[in-house]
């Protein structure tokens, strides 16, 4: 019976190395027009190869090389924990005089968990390269980072921030939608007109760490409860306690403390995964 299970293996182990001979040799007729990308998810899992293998993207073959990558939109988002940002990732390859270089490979890198859709690819017309990014399951920051190549074969990185919000820090921002950002978001949304202009004295966005960052959470448990006058702050700054919960204003304030730019520094506000 032995005997029977290692011939059996064998002859399974064998038939699945020659399948993934077999399609290496097809990547090797295809060099000539494509590049060969290795990421780190599953690969040829199909083709009967390891589960331990690299994922092989296959893209377009580079035409040109830059000297930096800049962030062109997408950075800074925030979204729940496992799911797509609302807006995807764009990113532009520069020469040395700052203009946009067409036809050079791009490639995203991110933490466990994170899903970049496409992972690879070269630069368009406008120098750019844009991907949808998916967010792993752990709250906290996510640092991104797109990489591309010199002429000299030097990798030139950029870094990109996003934000996942787990329950509480959802909670938060619903909240924060419903009553906060009328008037501390100077940006006007169709569903929203900002009050933020007409106010004589202008609130700080949630996203302003270094005025935010110095406060306790006491402090703004006070002023959300009491108002801005509880703290010597505008009165413009109405009072919530009546309106808001004690564990919603845990969860706003949680949302802002995730929010923050500079972060927060208090223990437990990390990176999600590096």
């Amino acid at each position: 019976m032995k005997r029977t299970a290692v011939r059996r293996n064998l002859v399974l182990g064998g038939a699945a190395l020659q399948r993934c001979i077999e399609s290496l040799r097809w990547l090797r007729a295809l060099a000539p027009m494509v590049t060969l990308v290795v990421s780190s998810a599953l690969l040829l899992s199909s083709l009967g190869c390891s589960k331990q293998s690299k994922t092989f993207v296959l893209v377009a073959k580079p035409t040109a090389f830059g000297a930096a990558i800049v962030e062109s939109s997408g950075g800074k988002q925030t979204a729940e924990v496992g799911t797509p940002l609302a807006q995807p990732l764009v990113v532009q390859v520069n020469d040395e005089q700052g203009n946009a270089v067409t036809g050079a490979l791009v490639i995203m890198h991110g933490p466990r968990g994170v899903a970049f859709d496409p992972v690879a690819g070269v630069s368009d017309s406008s120098g750019q390269f844009t991907t949808n990014v998916s967010l792993g399951t752990i709250p906290g920051r996510y640092q991104l980072t797109a990489s591309t190549t010199s002429k000299a074969g030097k990798a030139v990185e950029l870094k990109i921030e996003e934000i996942a919000l787990g329950y509480l820090e959802m909670l938060g921002s619903q909240l924060n939608d419903q009553y906060c950002a009328r008037c501390h978001n100077q940006e006007s949304s169709p569903e929203r007109v900002s009050n933020y202009d007409n106010l004589a004295v202008k609130p700080h966005p949630f996203t302003e760490g270094d005025t935010l960052n110095k406060m306790s959470d006491a402090d703004l448990a006070a002023i959300i409860s009491h108002g801005g006058a509880a703290l010597n702050k505008s009165p413009l700054m109405p009072p919530y306690g009546y309106t808001l919960s004690k564990s919603e204003m845990q969860a706003l304030i949680a949302y802002i403390r995730m929010v923050s730019d500079p972060p927060y520094g208090a223990p437990g506000i990390v990176y999600a995964q590096k």
